[in-house]
């Protein structure tokens, strides 16, 4: 056996499982995980039916009509993934987390407990079903290579990894987040084009040229490719004083307390590794509670931690703690919250891009908005997040910068009635509404039914005081909500019109609106520009 082996356990397409067992759906139903109208990830069963990630939305129910498809949460994926850990770790101590869904750990430690290493996969599978999760596990010497062969169930002997990996495709460069940088898939695809299709020809490429040629990301991958360690092999050590610690007065017993210590103890750390010259890999969240009970736990990350990156695993962690299906959950609130950098690299050996450092831009704009929030107030600077409801503006709701981005409604509930995409780029709030006339062939106004339907076919727009050919329209769909509260209630109907030149001019169209009627009176509530 080599000097340091690497096991890692993979929970296959955990986004599309937690959300899956966050609604307590079946396994055996489709389920697919969306962010910006892309399929993230999705069930087995699912992909049996065509869909695949990537794709969109429309195109994935096409392929697979009864697919049940819910919204990405990043905290619900860590929460849910925090029994799975508790499981592997009663087994294994040490135990590092990549992303949720994903952990690694030293075979070694292992295989001298259980004998040798072919024994250790079978009583960790059986511990995370245990906790109703299926997983695989590799082991390899390296840790990406750990994780590819995780992928496919391989024990991969020592010295092997080279030759495991050759034959592999480029995409295996690419299907794992927590190895790759932001421009991978770019890389991928230059590299196809320039004839290279599998690790071992991309591994054949000089180290100098891969540097010279693609960059910092570039060389990660290729030290991946020849199955070599992607960190120095003897990191840093930590200074104690870089860890940073918290007592909670009074103590934290839910998620929005945790998170936001843990923005501010974010904040300290990278004060003080910044003071270092240092840069965080490897944070250890540890906390103690009232009743002297103590919970830690390690997140390993491909790129250096931000405060804001920080501030995130925190708060998932927190939330699995406090709010999971953790056996272990804590019996009282934690009273001591601390953060301390395992693993750090020094900034000088950084390769930072030509315009500054990965995040760095992005720091620097959140320094910029919490500035402006701090003159201002809290709720001057407003972050959107996707909500549920039927019209666009219910769609969207607006909550306060570094508040938790919870949606006023759940956007993956049914909502009958619902505006169908695309949304309009421009809307128009209740005041600002232009009145519109629509009317039929022979110039009657047109309205919608008790039945819900158009009373003719619309034929003509009149609006800013013009006369409008409609080309084409959709709709109506009616909406009646809260019918019992004279002030919430909503009893309107929304149409989409195509307006085409004008009929005394020529003038070129107008853009598509969608128009709202309500009280028999039509006005344009956006614009599709």
């Amino acid at each position: 056996m080599s000097g340091r082996r690497i096991l890692a356990l993979w929970c296959p397409d955990w986004p599309a499982v937690a959300a899956a067992a966050d609604k307590d759906l079946s396994p055996a139903l489709p389920v697919a995980v969306t962010a910006a109208n892309r399929v993230l990830a999705c069930t087995a069963v699912a992909r049996a039916a065509g869909v695949r990630r990537g794709l969109r939305r429309r195109e994935a129910q096409s392929r697979c009509p009864e697919l049940m498809v819910l919204a990405a949460d990043e905290d619900r994926d860590a929460r849910l993934f925090e029994p799975v850990v508790s499981a592997v770790e009663e087994i294994v101590p040490g135990v590092e987390i990549l992303r949720p869904g994903l952990l690694v750990l030293s075979a070694n430690r292992a295989s001298r407990y259980f004998g040798d290493e072919h024994a250790v996969a079978e009583p960790l599978i059986d511990a995370a079903a245990s906790v109703g999760v299926e997983c695989q596990v590799g082991i390899a010497d390296e840790l990406s290579t750990a994780v590819v062969a995780a992928k496919v169930a391989r024990l991969v002997a020592p010295g092997d990894g080279p030759s495991f990996l050759a034959p592999l495709p480029l995409s295996a460069l690419v299907d794992e987040p927590s190895l790759a940088g932001p421009g991978r898939a770019d890389l991928v695809d230059l590299l196809r084009r320039m004839g290279i299709r599998t690790l071992g020809a991309f591994a054949g490429l000089s180290r100098v040229d891969v540097a010279s040629r693609f960059g910092a990301d570039a060389v990660r991958a290729h030290r991946l490719a020849c199955g070599e360690p992607e960190r120095a092999p003897a990191p840093r050590g930590v200074a104690v004083e870089l860890a940073v610690e918290k007592v909670c007065e009074p103590p934290i017993n839910r998620v929005d307390m945790a998170a936001f210590a843990g923005r501010e103890l974010a904040e300290r750390l990278h004060a003080g590794l910044a003071a270092a010259g240092v840069a965080c890999t490897r944070l250890l969240i540890h906390a103690v509670t009232e009743a002297g009970e103590e919970h830690s736990r390690t997140w390993r990350c491909a790129e250096p931690l931000t405060p804001a990156g920080t501030a995130d695993r925190v708060r998932w962690q927190m939330d699995g703690w406090l709010s999971g299906k953790n056996a272990a959950k804590p019996s009282a609130g934690i009273a001591v919250l601390r953060l301390e950098p395992v693993e750090v690299v020094s900034s000088g050996s950084l390769q930072l891009g030509l315009f500054g450092g990965a995040g760095e831009g992005q720091d620097r704009a959140r320094r910029a908005v919490s500035r402006v929030q701090g003159l201002l107030g809290g709720d001057a600077v407003q972050i959107g997040v996707r909500s549920g409801g039927r019209g666009p503006a219910e769609q969207i709701t607006l909550l306060p910068w570094g508040d938790q981005l919870l949606p006023r409604a759940d956007p993956s509930a049914p909502w009958p009635g619902q505006l169908p995409a695309p949304a309009p780029s421009v809307l128009s709030t209740e005041g600002e509404r232009t009145p519109v006339e629509l009317l039929d062939g022979v110039g009657h106004p047109v309205f919608v039914t008790a039945r819900g339907m158009f009373s003719a076919d619309p034929r003509t727009l009149r609006w800013l005081k013009k006369a409008w050919r409609v080309e084409r329209w959709a709709g109506p769909w009616p909406v009646d909500e809260s019918w019992w509260d004279p002030v919430l209630g909503l009893r309107a109907a929304r149409a989409q019109v195509l307006p085409g030149s004008r009929d005394s001019d020529g003038e070129s169209p107008a853009p598509a609106l969608l128009l709202i009627c309500r009280g028999g009176a039509w006005t344009v509530e956006g614009r599709y520009e």
